[in-house]
């Protein structure tokens, strides 16, 4: 059996199994992110303290841009725009606006091998940067092995907006140096100053990513929608729902750590289009990322 018990002091959701193997911690506060995970007993996500989420976005949903807008500035209908720079040292605007949003509890659900929880955030006011409304619904959904992250965005204005979006994880391993990800890709993003894309460059006969002692803050145009964590205790399979997938990579300085992020754009892009999409008035974008565990 399952349960759903929110916490108002903090504001925080949390589900658990009866047998302790699955737990998941929700902060409604900072963007309904998911702090904490456990899948038949496996720490998969754990809580990235002492650092900070507003350095982290641990866990955050990226809307209406994943990663960054260089000077916070893009040109639409002819038009220009300025996001607030968040991200001072780099002059840029970073991971979106809802990543620090607080959202409610729409619907609950629990029974003997699953539990769900429907959460909303509702925009009605038009930001300078953004001059939209917009409807956000986000469903999480525990099972044994399993979590599934249903999003939802419906344009409630009466303008047309671009947009991509993504999501920010971190993962723990036992030994990330001895950790591997797997996934199809013939392309990776050429990432210049500050972060930003600058092109593209070809990949030959890649197959797999040695996490070793790397540094990683990189991103791929995948050619699939499937992404393999396999660690010295469990392999977890990343599946994305959309029609154009990325992933972005990026060691935190936290230890046996890593964020693997599925986006469906790139840094820049509402400059330079890569994965850009257009949501028209009164219509709905829906997008279901999937995590499966394997202990080893």
């Amino acid at each position: 059996m399952f349960s759903i018990t929110k916490n108002d002091a903090l504001n925080t959701i949390e589900i658990k199994s009866l047998n302790h193997k699955v737990y998941g911690q929700i902060k409604l506060n900072e963007g309904a992110s998911l702090q904490e995970l456990t899948l038949n007993g496996q720490a998969i996500i754990k809580s990235l303290e002492p650092l900070p989420y507003k350095d982290t976005y641990a866990s955050s949903i990226l809307f209406p841009f994943a990663n960054r807008i260089k000077d916070g500035q893009y040109t639409y209908n002819n038009k220009l725009y300025q996001f607030e720079i968040n991200q001072t040292e780099e002059n840029n605007a970073l991971h979106g606006l809802v990543y620090n949003k607080s959202f409610n509890v729409v619907d609950t659900f629990t029974d003997n091998e699953s539990a769900s929880i429907k959460l909303e955030y509702v925009e009605e006011n038009e930001s300078i940067g953004f001059p939209y409304t917009f409807k956000i619904q986000l469903t999480y959904t525990f099972t044994k092995t399993n979590l599934e992250l249903d999003f939802s965005v419906e344009n409630t204005d009466s303008k047309a907006f671009p947009f991509n979006l993504g999501w920010h994880p971190y993962f723990v391993s036992d030994n990330l140096s001895e950790s591997i990800l797997e996934f199809d890709s013939s392309e990776k993003l050429v990432i210049g100053d500050r972060n930003i894309t600058t092109g593209t460059e070809k990949l030959e006969h890649f197959k797999s990513l040695k996490i070793e002692n790397k540094k990683l803050d990189d991103c791929w145009i995948l050619d699939s929608n499937t992404i393999q964590f396999y660690t010295p205790k469990y392999k977890l399979s990343i599946y994305s729902s959309a029609k154009n997938n990325f992933l972005q990579a990026y060691t935190p300085p936290k230890l046996n750590t890593i964020a693997i992020e599925p986006t469906t754009g790139v840094s820049n892009s509402f400059n330079n289009n890569i994965g850009l999409d257009i949501l028209k008035p009164n219509d709905t974008y829906s997008i279901t990322w999937t995590l499966n565990l394997e202990n080893n």
